[in-house]
């Protein structure tokens, strides 16, 4: 009996671990992203946007990218990974797989973030209205405004996302650890592709990371919560 009941705390300290964690980095994402917007706004920015800007190009020559040809060709590939076509693609085959698994939670926990950060991304961009780098640092086309990064933000909604199912799924900690890790290293990629590729500011990208982390938080939460008032306790401690 005393060690069923340990099992249990433990199980419930490790639930709630996870839930407050996730509260802190929604909190965080969200506050990170309206300090940024407030120096976007005011132009206090600016000078180091173009500053990192100019530190990926050949001096005296914005249209050449500092490094490798490989080094570009590796970006464009990396970049691609946020465009909506392969993001969308890469949520509709996670969410045939989980309804096979007729696991219709996730799938729709995947479906909401996914559309939500879409919005969420096209309704800022309309209130910011940011004009991106001009046309002579860009490596690849690019269309609406600049702020935030849709690619940034969309690619941490998605991975993260997928990142927290994988790692729920998972009974080793070694493949919840790799799940998340691979993850955040996804989304880093490819927000830092965008300023190489000289489509995006600096601070595009990191306020792209804010809030796509804080929604992707955000809608776990909301998950969890409808979780734990469908379920009973005995059931939610055996997972």
């Amino acid at each position: 009996m005393f060690h069923l009941d340990v099992r249990r705390l433990v199980a419930v300290a490790r639930r709630e671990i996870g839930a407050a964690s996730a509260l802190l980095i929604a909190a965080l994402g969200g506050m990170g992203f309206l300090a940024i917007a407030d120096e976007v706004a005011e132009g206090e920015t600016h000078a180091l946007d173009l500053a990192v800007l100019r530190a990926l190009r050949v001096e005296g020559r914005p249209q050449t990218l500092v490094g490798p040809d490989w080094l570009h060709v590796a970006a464009v590939d990396v970049t691609a990974l946020g465009s909506v076509a392969v993001l969308s693609l890469i949520i509709l085959l996670a969410f045939a797989l989980l309804a096979s698994l007729r696991r219709w939670g996730e799938g729709v926990l995947l479906l909401a973030g996914a559309v939500g950060g879409v919005s969420i991304s096209q309704g800022l961009k309309l209130v910011f209205g940011r004009e991106r780098p001009d046309m002579a640092y860009r490596a690849v086309e690019a269309v609406n405004a600049s702020f935030p990064s849709g690619h940034a933000m969309l690619s941490a909604v998605v991975f993260l996302t997928l990142g927290v199912l994988t790692a729920r799924f998972a009974d080793r900690r070694r493949v919840k650890v790799l799940a998340i890790s691979a993850a955040v290293l996804l989304s880093l990629l490819v927000g830092a592709s965008r300023v190489y590729l000289g489509v995006h500011w600096a601070s595009d990208v990191l306020a792209g990371w804010c809030v796509g982390g804080a929604w992707a938080m955000a809608c776990w939460l909301l998950a969890y919560l409808v979780r734990r008032r469908l379920k009973p306790p005995s059931a939610l401690d055996a997972t």
